[in-house]
């Protein structure tokens, strides 16, 4: 049966890690601990007083002080590792965990799934070829020698790169050595372990390259295993469910997401929230826990980043000089018909085309694989067509040769919206407003990833109020801005409403109006 050296490094909060310590080693797993030098020595002290006589907790046999993005983070982990190698000649299984992260699931799951997964979990991807990083620095990280903190001294740091760079003192990677990355939060069998100590003391060239990369956290294990563990005994990937925002920051975790987390599909989570008592308290509780049934749907990244975005309205992309300058034209009419229901939207853009001379286009700033013509590449992608939105209103004007033009957004593009309203033609708004069943949203979401097959009817149960609540949010917000020329069609208006509706949005005659207002199954599901 598998039994667990948790590697823990940590700096601060000496009784929350006197907890977490108790709660991990309880079953019968151990903990080897490596706190910074450079804390408060009080709270080490602390530490050792409270978990110095439990024989399943150990301390590195050396403390140095680390630094973000630092060689001191691999040493210090090499040194806990070390230490739990030595301690601990029945651990199976080491752990990297840090004193934000608790279990999500009992003991008896995560043993019972490491016995049935005789690999190692770590992520692991090509570091040249892969979107791994997605901004700052990337070859600069391995082929300059990096002396200094960027984040502490970061004067010297840039005057030592931009010196090196502009006298090409560049070097070479180890030549058998090649380079991975991946989240430092891994778990590794102990043989893969002692391969890796072995590794550090015959190759002293590989370690000395990786004292001087920049954030060797992210590469050094990573890569070493790699090297010494064959492909099919990696899985490339953490069991450590951790989320990023936008802006590369760790999404930190709350009392009420304890349902959420125990339905995913890892062992571990991070971070948890120091105000978190409730969580951290159920959690502690449940790796104790015996035959518990985890009902793992794993919709986590999408329902969390659902739930804690409601409500932020903004501009994602900041306009372009080209964009503020220009306008689609004074004599241009734009009509945007919005609509939560795309098919119900599509639907009536048809008939619209069928009985009038107005061009219509679907969902393009919401549908990746709307049809366009060939505008030059600006309508390639989402992201080029959302960040160039008048000049590609502009182009499709000019291509269908008309000063009035029909498209589809959803409701939650009230960025788009804005932009469109702002601009010195006419915009139209006609917002059609559907009813929603359960069996809909139930299908809506699991169409955008916020449920799945598997997901209990209990967690949906408490899940559609949220989603009928934020689409009737997303409609509060378009009249809120008190848009002018917004006409509204409401499902449950009689004929003669919609008729109106479409008139004013249209500027058609009653008659073209009312054939409009007659699309078959208009509003079926």
């Amino acid at each position: 049966m598998a039994r667990i050296a948790y590697i823990l490094l940590c700096h601060k909060d000496p009784e929350a890690i006197i907890k977490q310590a108790r709660s991990l080693t309880a079953t019968g797993d151990y903990i080897s601990i490596h706190f910074d030098a450079r804390a408060n020595p009080d709270h080490y002290r602390a530490i050792q007083a409270a978990l110095g006589h439990n024989p399943n907790v150990a301390f590195a046999h050396k403390r140095i002080k680390c630094g973000w993005g630092e060689w001191s983070l691999v040493e210090a982990t090499l040194y806990a590792v070390q230490t739990a190698e030595n301690k601990f000649p029945r651990a199976t299984h080491f752990y990297m965990v840090s004193g934000d992260c608790m279990a999500i699931k009992s003991s008896e799951y995560i043993h019972s799934f490491l016995d049935d997964n005789d690999v190692d979990f770590i992520e692991s991807f090509d570091y040249f070829e892969s979107d791994w990083i997605k901004t700052g620095m990337k070859g600069e990280r391995l082929i300059y020698r990096h002396y200094f903190n960027e984040r502490t001294q970061p004067r010297r740091f840039y005057t030592a790169f931009n010196l090196q760079r502009r006298l090409g003192l560049t070097r070479e990677i180890p030549a058998d050595i090649q380079v991975m990355i991946g989240s430092q939060w891994w778990c590794l069998r102990r043989q893969t372990i002692e391969a890796v100590l072995n590794f550090t003391e015959t190759r002293r060239d590989v370690i000395r390259f990786f004292r001087t990369t920049w954030i060797p956290d992210e590469t050094f294990f990573q890569t070493i295993v790699r090297h010494l563990v064959p492909a099919h005994e990696i899985r490339t990937r953490t069991l450590t469910f951790l989320m990023f925002s936008d802006y590369g920051m760790p999404l930190t975790f709350y009392n009420d997401h304890y349902d959420l987390l125990l339905s995913q599909d890892y062992l571990f989570a991070r971070k948890i929230s120091p105000e978190a008592i409730e969580l951290k308290e159920r959690l502690g509780a449940l790796y104790a826990e015996t035959d518990v049934d985890f009902q793992i749907s794993a919709e986590g990244p999408s329902l969390f980043k659902f739930l804690t975005g409601r409500g932020r309205v903004g501009k994602r992309f900041a306009s372009r000089f080209w964009e503020t300058e220009s306008s689609l034209g004074r004599d241009r009419e734009l009509m945007l018909l919005v609509c939560k229901k795309w098919h119900v939207a599509k639907r009536l853009l048809e008939k619209i085309g069928h009985e009038t001379d107005i061009p219509t286009i679907a969902y393009l700033f919401n549908e990746e694989g709307t049809p366009l013509p060939d505008l030059g590449g600006i309508q390639s992608t989402l992201s080029k067509r959302t960040r160039h939105r008048r000049a590609l209103m502009r182009m499709l004007f000019d291509y269908y040769d008309t000063n009035r033009l029909v498209v589809c957004l959803d409701p939650s593009a009230m960025d788009l919206m804005q932009d469109f309203f702002g601009d010195r033609s006419t915009t139209q708004m006609l917002e059609i407003q559907c009813e929603f069943t359960d069996d809909y949203l139930t299908g809506h979401a699991t169409r955008i990833g916020l449920a799945g097959e598997q997901t209990p009817a209990d967690t949906l149960e408490r899940l559609l109020p949220t989603i009928r609540r934020d689409i009737v949010n997303e409609s509060d917000r378009i009249r809120d801005a008190e848009f002018e020329n917004l006409s509204i069609l409401r499902q449950a208006d009689d004929l003669e409403d919609h008729i109106a509706a479409l008139q004013k949005f249209l500027s058609v005659t009653p008659e073209v109006a009312e054939k409009i207002a007659r699309a078959d199954y208009l509003f079926a599901d």
